[in-house]
């Protein structure tokens, strides 16, 4: 009978510490993607702030130099496009953009630099027509990875996403463009011809991202609206 009681006592400890370690997780779990979430929507704003005041610079020193004769000139876009780029950097690591994805409500920077921690903390530029400038919004195919956390940060919904949804990238001269997906698809890790391929003088983008199975990767094409 002493024994049963012995037992029983110990199942109780046993469950009782899984429980604990199951809501402690939970509560990581909330906090960390409400970190993540909440840093990379303050680097969005930043950089979009950042982007109206080079326009608001620009477009002072456009009528200094030309006295008043362009006093009538339209004021520029802050979200069209600037002459100059911004320098934001975030967490260590140049910005050279943005990403939307209303469908999965991501709003996260871009950084132009491929590394464990720099996907970590935001959606990064692996490939593009312009690799040397590492620039966005150009013709041709560019190709951006972040990982696939499971908790709806960065890439983790990726797989939600259906051919017609929109994706929204704004560079570093403020240009934003609108993006439609219309292929998604499971490919192998060594797999990279989606990134080389031909977009016919179009701008296009990849998004690349883990799945469950760490030797595939989730890859969606989107093409400028």
């Amino acid at each position: 009978m002493q024994k049963g009681k012995v037992f029983f006592n110990i199942i109780i400890i046993i469950v009782t510490i899984a429980l604990i370690s199951v809501a402690g997780y939970a509560i990581y779990y909330y906090i960390s993607r409400k970190a993540a979430l909440s840093d990379a929507e303050t680097a969005v704003e930043e950089f979009e702030n950042e982007i109206i005041v080079v326009a608001v610079e620009d477009e002072n020193i456009n009528q200094n130099e030309g006295g008043t004769e362009n006093i009538e000139t339209p004021k520029q876009n802050p979200t069209s496009s600037t002459n100059r780029r911004t320098t934001t950097t975030y967490r260590g690591y140049n910005l050279i953009g943005t990403i939307q994805i209303p469908k999965t409500k991501v709003k996260a920077p871009i950084v132009d630099t491929i590394s464990p921690s720099s996907i970590s903390a935001a959606v990064a530029f692996l490939y593009g027509p312009d690799n040397t400038n590492k620039t966005l919004n150009q013709v041709g195919n560019t190709v951006l990875v972040a990982h696939n956390y499971r908790n709806g940060t960065f890439f983790s919904n990726n797989k939600k996403l259906a051919i017609g949804d929109k994706i929204y990238i704004t560079d570093q001269s403020g240009q934003k463009i609108e993006y439609t997906i219309y292929k998604s698809y499971t490919t192998t890790e060594t797999d990279f011809d989606y990134a080389t391929r031909n977009t016919d003088g179009k701008r296009e983008i990849s998004l690349s991202t883990c799945t469950t199975d760490p030797t595939k990767r989730l890859v969606i094409w989107a093409k400028e609206s």
